[in-house]
């Protein structure tokens, strides 16, 4: 009887992942039809694109960011509380700290081998682009002090209600470590807060059966608003980010994937293709850290003691696909206006953009206002951000899809390493 539940819960599952990918063709082709073929007027942009297709796609957005900060808060201090030892949770986030940042530092050298070799911004017509210079204005990005005081909260209960996801973080494992120290003490609250996760867990499965509907308006809406001719005079650019983001994402993440688990990277990715899907669709890392945590769960039996630590951590500062993003751009830009860069510049721009992606918030386009602090570091004009910035949308989905790829790739190796992953389960066909 048990098995029979079992076997209907895992046939809804694949149900609503194919949902989401119907969703996501079907939006796409939507789009295109409202762009190309139904005339301008109050009907479709103003009612369907950006009254209902608008409203449908952000709700969606704001029930995933509703469930964030709760999950994360609780799902670290599960799992901060049940790994328990502080030396071995200390040995966990050193680890995934270092993963992390080496492979967004490799990264920004392969993007920036990617923009050495395609050249994008060269025999570029300028004319033919709009540089949506007023929108950079407003653009502001943190000193390196600033970001590293800004993991410490001042005020713990202001970073839960703004969402500050790397002080939530800070609050969360030192909450956790200090009841796992407590033990029987504190026995009430941490099962308050255990209990607590169970039902934002529940809540999540809720919202995303809502997914499809989401998905669908989300696609829609953007390619109803961009189309294919804002693509045509920067598809040099395009090309260069995607290739670079296809590297990392299915030659770096999974070679590092064989060479420290010797799981099979193919059965991983078809695993986690559906939850790269998703962060497709919505363009932001911290809508899908239920799904991630849930899917690494339940189809690669990964241990929720590591995941609930690790992607929400990967989430806010593991951003490889936006690091790509910027290291692209720098090439672009310094093609575009005949800037030559030096040795030094290239490192400089490594290491600004590796520093950039920590605490970078996990929401759609934050890349471009980190890019700032780059294209600063080496003295490009920002005015080269409004040129891709008409056509960034489609980009920042394809680089969170990465962006999460990473995490969860970290989470795998750091966890087997840890004795924390079901091989049974991973190896187990869908």
């Amino acid at each position: 009887m048990g098995a029979k539940k079992e076997n209907a819960k895992e046939k809804k599952k694949i149900s609503l992942t194919s949902k989401i990918f119907i969703a996501l063709i079907v939006g796409a082709v939507t789009g295109m039809v409202l762009h190309y073929l139904v005339p301008d007027g109050n009907i479709k942009n103003d009612v369907i694109v950006e009254g209902v297709l608008y409203v449908l796609g952000q709700g969606f957005i704001r029930l995933m960011k509703m469930l964030v900060v709760p999950l994360v808060f609780c799902s670290l201090v599960c799992g901060s509380m049940a790994i328990g030892d502080t030396k071995k949770l200390g040995n966990v986030g050193g680890k995934t700290l270092a993963f992390y940042l080496v492979t967004t530092a490799v990264a920004v050298a392969v993007a920036l081998g990617i923009g050495t070799l395609l050249r994008p911004g060269i025999g570029l017509d300028m004319s033919k682009i709009q540089v949506n210079a007023s929108d950079i204005e407003t653009m502001e990005s943190a000193s390196l002090a600033q970001t590293i005081l800004n993991i410490i909260p001042d005020n713990p209960f202001k970073a839960l209600a703004n969402g500050e996801m790397l002080q939530v973080i800070v609050f969360a494992l030192v909450v956790g470590v200090i009841l796992a120290k407590l033990g029987e003490r504190a026995e009430v609250v941490a099962n308050f807060i255990s209990q607590f996760n169970d039902i934002m867990m529940e809540m999540t499965m809720m919202v995303m059966s809502l997914a499809p509907i989401g998905v669908f308006s989300l696609i829609a809406r953007t390619f109803a608003n961009i189309g294919f001719s804002a693509f045509i005079p920067l598809a040099k650019y395009m090309i260069a980010v995607l290739i670079a983001l296809a590297i990392q994402c299915f030659g770096v993440y999974q070679i590092l994937l064989k060479a420290f688990t010797g799981l099979n990277p193919v059965r991983f990715i078809k695993k986690f293709f559906p939850v790269m899907a998703f962060a497709f669709s919505t363009a932001t890392s911290n809508a899908t850290i239920p799904l991630s945590i849930d899917t690494l769960h339940k189809k690669m039996g990964v241990s929720k003691k590591i995941s609930s630590f690790t992607i929400p951590l990967g989430a806010t500062i593991n951003m490889d696909g936006t690091s790509i993003m910027q290291g692209v751009a720098v090439m672009f830009a310094a093609q575009a206006f005949g800037i030559h860069l030096t040795p030094m510049d290239y490192v400089t721009v490594i290491g600004t953009a590796t520093l950039a992606s920590i605490g970078t918030a996990g929401i759609p386009s934050v890349g471009l206002v980190t890019l700032t602090m780059v294209f600063n570091s080496v003295g490009l004009p920002v005015e080269a951000i409004g040129i891709i910035m008409g056509i960034d949308r489609i980009l920042d989905m394809a680089r969170t899809a990465v962006n999460i790829t990473g995490d969860a790739v970290c989470t795998t190796i750091v966890a087997c390493q840890n004795g924390a992953v079901d091989k049974e389960v991973f190896n187990k066909a869908e």
